[in-house]
């Protein structure tokens, strides 16, 4: 298995990854927990499966879909261009994300490369995400802001560095690896919604920190009754109803 280049080594990380599956889970579990699906990014899904590339109107869609704005400058220079030239551009994009013979990491290293050649996608991954996800909503997952805080709350690195997000997509490689039976039937795109939910959510979701804690042993008892440690299980129990 393949870290990334800034997380915590072996054993470390690996509990690290374990723990998180807590604060994971709940999301999951919850009707609430997927506000990134709906029916216009499922369209866009579909018809790239078909036509291998996405046009400008797919794109259009996919910027209403995350409530980006239409009125700036990038978008009046994608929109300018051909739709043969956007076209030709994602599809090889399109190629490169659903390319099984390499690691999901490089993957989307490459097709988050190929994607930078249009306007609007030169800086930031959220868009970027989206598209790739599109292009293949079995391997590739969404990234945003929320995500984002989700990582940082839950103590999992991933900075803003050339390569962020190849090394996103290794992230959540490294979560499915570590998750044991908690992982099994998740895909990429599960965990993002579930980081979403978190990040979206800050105060209904424990952090890795109060996971671990649950593990913790019970205090011990010397002598005539002597208290050495204190019970660290604090949390609350998470509201199945968070909104």
């Amino acid at each position: 298995m393949r870290t990334t280049t800034e997380t915590p080594g072996g054993d470390e990380f690996a509990a690290l990854c374990r723990h998180a599956w807590d604060t994971l889970i709940p999301p999951a579990a919850s009707p609430t927990s997927h506000p990134t699906t709906t029916r216009s990014s499922t369209t866009v899904a579909q018809r790239t499966e078909h036509t291998g590339s996405l046009g400008k109107t797919d794109i259009a869609a996919l910027v209403v879909w995350k409530r980006l704005s239409a009125q700036t400058r990038w978008v009046t220079d994608l929109m300018s261009l051909p739709d043969t030239h956007v076209r030709a551009v994602t599809e090889r994009a399109v190629t490169a994300v659903r390319d099984t013979t390499v690691r999901r990491s490089k993957a989307a290293r490459t097709g988050r490369g190929i994607i930078w050649e249009l306007p609007g996608f030169r800086t930031g991954d959220a868009l970027a995400s989206v598209i790739l996800t599109a292009a293949a909503p079995q391997r590739m997952a969404v990234y945003d802001r929320r995500v984002q805080h989700a990582l940082d709350t839950l103590g999992l690195p991933l900075t803003p560095t050339p390569g962020h997000y190849g090394r996103y997509l290794q992230l959540l490689d490294d979560l499915l690896h570590h998750g044991g039976a908690h992982a099994n039937g998740w895909t990429a795109r599960d965990i993002d919604t579930a980081l979403y939910w978190i990040g979206a959510n800050p105060h209904t979701t424990r952090t890795t920190q109060q996971a671990a804690d649950q593990h913790k042993p019970a205090p011990s008892l010397l002598g005539s009754g002597d208290l050495l440690g204190t019970i660290s299980n604090t949390t609350p129990p998470l509201s199945r109803n968070p909104q």
